[in-house]
């Protein structure tokens, strides 16, 4: 079976339902996949831009609770495949518990199973993410002068 990718519009179709026909022709498509008809993937980068979409002020305005609930279950088909999946969805679990943005949120995940959460980072919203220790790059001295 060939894989196919599945970019951000076709998840906010689904979640949004703001296009009939489209709404429908992605649900059918994630329940092939759902059955095994169809193996599909997708990046982290697209699940960013999703969790982005939806939340977006501008846009539809989801709140971080809700879109963490709608997102899931669409993250945990069978057939849906993601490197990483699992530190996806516990990125989604802590976006919907947290003020970090998703982004944010991958690389407390990442950082908490490749670096036991330590983070080189200026951004002191990882002083607020669990299990996380936020480093900032020492300082250096300057190079001699010739």
């Amino acid at each position: 079976m060939v894989s196919e990718f599945v970019d951000t519009n076709v998840f906010v179709r689904i979640l949004s339902r703001d296009d009939p026909a489209k709404t429908a022709a992605s649900l059918a498509l994630f329940k092939r996949a759902a059955r095994g008809g169809a193996d599909l993937v997708t990046s982290e980068a697209i699940v960013a831009e999703v969790v982005y979409v939806l939340s977006s002020n501008a846009l539809y305005k989801l709140g971080r609770p809700d879109v963490a609930k709608l997102l899931r279950p669409l993250l945990d088909i069978k057939g849906l495949r993601i490197d990483r999946k699992r530190d996806v969805l516990a990125a989604l679990n802590l976006y919907a518990k947290s003020r970090l943005n998703f982004e944010d949120c991958l690389v407390a995940i990442h950082a908490r199973d490749q670096t036991k959460g330590r983070v080189f980072s200026y951004d002191r919203d990882f002083d607020h993410a669990p299990d996380v220790q936020r480093l900032e790059p020492p300082a250096t001295a300057p190079a001699p002068s010739s």
